[in-house]
């Protein structure tokens, strides 16, 4: 992975030196909403939180932030779950969900009434907009003042399902006119009469994730609470509940939460309810559909846990917002696919070459090494007969200007092959070339013509005989704007890119990728990087093509 600054390294290197933490002390933790699939945004959150804890020999938490339980599902549990695997990292025996603190958590609110700090509240959801204030003058909380007893026992009575929803909430008494708005006495909790995922109906009061995040990180020992910078603005609520709370608990450490730039990558919306929305829609195949920018789709597409990998490590944490640009994270993959991959040769927009001096019968083979830039890699034999396929593209009746590939009375060379001249074409009723006819110069199946003259072009083929028929998969960006930040949320589907998925049926491969195991990364010579798709049977997906257009600043 290449090297970049860590400005979060840098502060725990310094709390290193000072004597505040050993290495090993260093305890992070990841906790994903389980309430769709991991994204390239998370990889980033997961890699600094994984990453850091095993750069100083310390341990991180996987914790489920399951405190809202509209949308959350085991399903993306054990997709998170696989997710995180896949990229090389584990949690051991530290998994947890954050209901997992119910008991503890309320237990702890009730200490905050205890000690004048919380309150119940019965401001409506309009009136407490309303009574929000601004930054010349302070918000209003009529309840504020409310006797202790009254508040404990109101909160015990939410708890029991006494009230309707939206009838009480539990505040936190902090500072009317705090010019930081969620420090103007923030909910801490609401009540839901919804289904949990794993609590059931046990619980109709939920804890707002301000409140539940540092209590979690406080009972697991978290020493660094590690998020993205929108949470910058709610540190000093973060800091108030972790004092607070810090009386009536058994603390070994007291977390810190540092804030780092979130990932934003050129073509890509980041926003789950949109990704949701993209998929109950039906607009993509799934949250796996190779387009997502979910961690299930790049793996579904080709792309590999060493290439994301090293691609963030690229970008680096930062302290502001940047955008990475998509050209990178496409040429880490080539770098990571160029030197293993084997080559392998498809057609995709097939058309036949009949070759006339060969007979029809005959089946040679040809040696073509499965890596030329690995000579380890060893060779592969093709078979080679008389009717071969040819890219379409490769021909051309009137062709342009400098083109070396077949035309008339031009020769071409059959990768690995024979030099091979143009006779003629075979034209079907409308008068489309149906097939092309060429001669082999036989002598050429080793080397160079032996009067010397020079072909210029070399193109790939496939035995007509014994060619695969599979389908290819084009895959592309999914939206056309490059900065989707600065699109509207409500005008994301404007920009959707119609040619993201373009499908080629009954392309020709040749005939040893059929015996390949799954999961196998390809060259398709001339073409690009493929793998075998795990949904569509006898499917080939397009990773990236060959041609890297990345250049670094």
């Amino acid at each position: 992975m290449a090297e970049s600054t860590n400005f979060i390294h840098e502060i725990i290197d310094g709390e290193i030196a000072s004597g505040k933490y050993r290495p090993d002390e260093i305890h992070t933790r990841f906790p994903p909403e389980p309430n769709g699939y991991l994204h390239i945004g998370h990889c980033k959150a997961l890699m600094i939180d994984f990453g850091t804890a095993e750069k100083y020999g310390g341990r991180c938490n996987l914790r489920m932030d399951d405190t809202n339980p509209a949308k959350e599902d085991t399903e993306y549990v054990d997709a998170i779950k696989e997710d995180i695997h896949w990229l090389g990292f584990d949690w051991d025996d530290r998994f947890y969900y954050g209901s997992d603190y119910f008991e503890e958590t309320y237990r702890l609110a009730c200490e905050l009434i205890k000690s004048g700090d919380a309150y119940v509240c019965e401001l409506s959801p309009e009136q407490f907009s309303e009574y929000r204030g601004d930054l010349s003058h302070p918000a209003i909380s009529p309840y504020r003042d409310r006797p202790i007893e009254e508040s404990l026992d109101l909160f015990r009575r939410m708890k029991e399902g006494e009230f309707p929803e939206g009838k009480y909430t539990l505040r936190a008494k902090i500072d009317l006119a705090s010019g930081n708005f969620n420090m103007r006495d923030p909910v801490l909790y609401r009540i839901r009469y919804i289904e949990h995922h794993r609590q059931g109906t046990k619980w109709c009061i939920f804890p707002m994730y301000d409140l539940a995040h540092p209590i979690q990180d406080c009972i697991e020992g978290i020493t660094h609470s590690l998020c993205s910078l929108e949470y910058e603005i709610h540190r000093p609520l973060y800091d108030w509940v972790r004092d607070h709370v810090a009386p009536h608990m058994d603390m070994k450490v007291m977390p810190r939460q540092i804030e780092f730039a979130r990932l934003n990558l050129t073509y890509t919306v980041m926003s789950k309810r949109y990704l949701r929305r993209l998929v109950e829609d039906k607009l993509v195949d799934g949250w796996d559909d190779p387009r997502m920018p979910t961690l299930c789709g790049m793996r579904r597409r080709g792309y590999t846990a060493a290439s994301i990998k090293d691609f963030l490590g690229r970008v680096g944490v930062a302290k502001t917002d940047s955008m990475a640009e998509m050209e990178l994270l496409e040429h880490c993959v080539r770098e990571d696919l160029g030197a293993s991959s084997p080559r392998r040769v498809a057609v995709v927009d097939p058309i036949k070459v009949i070759i006339d001096n060969i007979p029809e019968d005959a089946v040679e083979y040809f040696e073509l090494p499965n890596n030329p830039s690995d000579p380890d890699a060893g060779v592969r034999k093709v078979p080679f007969t008389r009717e071969v396929y040819i890219e379409r593209d490769d021909f051309a009746l009137v062709p342009p200007p400098k083109f070396f590939r077949l035309k008339p009375d031009g020769e071409v060379r059959l990768m690995g092959a024979y030099i091979v001249k143009y006779v003629g074409v075979d034209t079907d009723e409308n008068g489309d070339v149906s097939a092309i006819h060429c001669t082999a110069d036989i002598e050429t199946g080793s080397g160079m013509p032996a009067d010397g003259r020079k072909v210029k072009g070399t193109i790939h083929w496939v035995s007509a005989k014994f060619a695969h028929d599979a389908d290819v998969i084009y895959y592309d960006k999914l939206f056309t704007e490059p900065n989707m930040n600065d699109v509207p949320s409500d005008e994301y589907d404007k920009y959707l890119n119609p040619n993201s998925a373009v499908t080629y049926k009954n392309c020709k491969l040749e005939p040893s990728i059929a015996e390949d195991a799954d999961g196998v990364h390809y060259q398709f010579v001339r073409l690009g990087y493929f793998i075998r798709d795990t949904k569509k049977p006898n499917t080939y997906n397009r990773i990236v093509s060959l041609k890297d257009s990345y250049k670094a600043k």
